[in-house]
C-alpha cells in the first residue's frame, strides 16, 4: 500500500511595492518685477493732470529711479529706442535715448511699444503727479459716482428748509445772503448743489453750519455784539460778556461750539426767542 506524501507549505514572502510619489514641479521664480506679472498688452492713452493741454510737453525719461523691493535697491530707468527694457542694469550694448512727448495734453502709445508703456504705467515717478493713465472703466465709475452725488445733493437742496439753505449759502456767499430773498437763496442752493455736490453734502452734515449762521444773524440784528478785535461776544443791550473766542479760532465757529455747552444753550434759547 503506497504511503501518502506529506506536502509542505511554502510561505511566499509578501513584498510591498513602495509608493512612489510623483514629485511636484518646483515653482520657478519669475524674473519679472512684481508690477509686470499681471501686465496686459493693449493700446494705452496718457493724459496730463488737471486737464492741462500745452501744445507740447516732453517728459523726462532718463536719470530717474524706481525702488525694487525684491532686489532691495533703486534701479535706474531710461527710455531708449533700441533696448527691450527700461532698466539700465538690463541694457545690452549701447543705448539710444528717445523722447516722450505729450501733444495737447495727450500721449497715445500703441501696444507694440511695451517698453514705453511699462515705463509710463508702472515705474515713472511722475505718474499720477504730472500725468495719469486713462482708464475708461474707472472714468465711467468715477462719473457715475459723481452723478449719484449730484442727484443726492439736488434732492436735498430741493426739499431743504430756508434756514438751512441760508446757512449753507452763507458759507459760500458770506454777508450777501442777508440781502437775498428766499427764492434767490433756494435757487443758489440748488445751483451750488449741482456745481459742487461733495462740499454741499459735507455742509449739510455739518452740525455747526446752522449754529454759525444763527450767530451771524443774531449779530446782524443787533442782539449780540462781536468786539472789534473779534475776541469777545457780548449782549448788545448791556454789554455783558457772553464768551471769549479762543486764540486762532474763527469767532463764529467758536460761538457755534459754545452754543452746545450748558451755558451756551440757555443763551441760544434766549436769542432764538428774540429772532422770532
Amino acid at each position: 500500500m503506497a504511503k501518502k506524501q506529506k506536502t509542505e507549505k511554502v510561505e511566499v514572502p509578501v513584498v510591498e511595492t513602495p509608493v512612489v510619489e510623483t514629485p511636484k514641479p518646483k515653482k520657478t521664480k519669475s524674473d519679472k518685477p512684481k508690477p509686470e506679472q499681471d501686465w496686459v498688452i493693449k493700446d494705452r492713452t496718457y493724459l496730463l493732470k488737471d486737464g492741462a493741454e500745452p501744445v507740447t510737453l516732453t517728459l523726462g525719461c532718463s536719470a530717474i529711479y524706481w525702488f525694487d523691493e525684491e532686489k532691495g535697491y533703486e534701479r535706474e530707468l531710461r527710455y531708449t529706442s533700441n533696448q527691450k527694457t527700461p532698466f539700465v542694469d538690463e541694457f545690452v550694448g549701447d543705448s539710444r535715448l528717445a523722447h516722450v512727448t505729450f501733444y495737447d495734453g495727450v500721449l497715445t502709445v500703441p501696444k507694440q511699444k511695451t517698453v514705453l508703456q511699462k515705463l509710463l504705467s508702472l515705474y515713472h515717478p511722475a505718474k499720477d503727479r504730472i500725468y495719469y493713465e486713462f482708464n475708461p472703466v474707472q472714468e465711467a465709475q468715477d462719473d457715475l459716482e459723481m452723478l449719484n452725488l449730484e442727484v443726492e445733493a439736488l434732492m436735498i437742496a430741493k426739499d431743504m428748509d430756508i434756514d438751512m439753505a441760508e446757512a449753507i449759502m452763507r458759507v459760500e456767499l458770506g454777508s450777501e445772503v442777508s440781502e437775498m430773498s428766499s427764492k434767490e437763496i433756494k435757487r443758489d442752493a440748488l445751483l451750488y448743489a449741482k456745481r459742487n455736490p461733495v462740499l454741499f453734502l459735507e455742509l449739510v452734515n455739518d452740525d455747526n453750519v446752522q449754529l454759525r449762521n444763527f450767530g451771524i444773524k443774531a449779530t446782524e440784528m443787533g442782539i449780540i455784539n462781536l468786539s472789534q478785535d473779534q475776541r469777545t461776544f457780548s449782549w448788545a443791550t448791556n454789554g455783558r460778556k457772553l464768551m471769549n473766542v479762543p486764540f486762532d479760532e474763527h469767532p463764529y465757529s467758536a460761538l457755534a461750539a459754545w452754543f452746545k455747552t450748558d451755558e451756551g444753550m440757555e443763551i441760544y434759547t434766549n436769542i432764538e426767542k428774540q429772532l422770532k
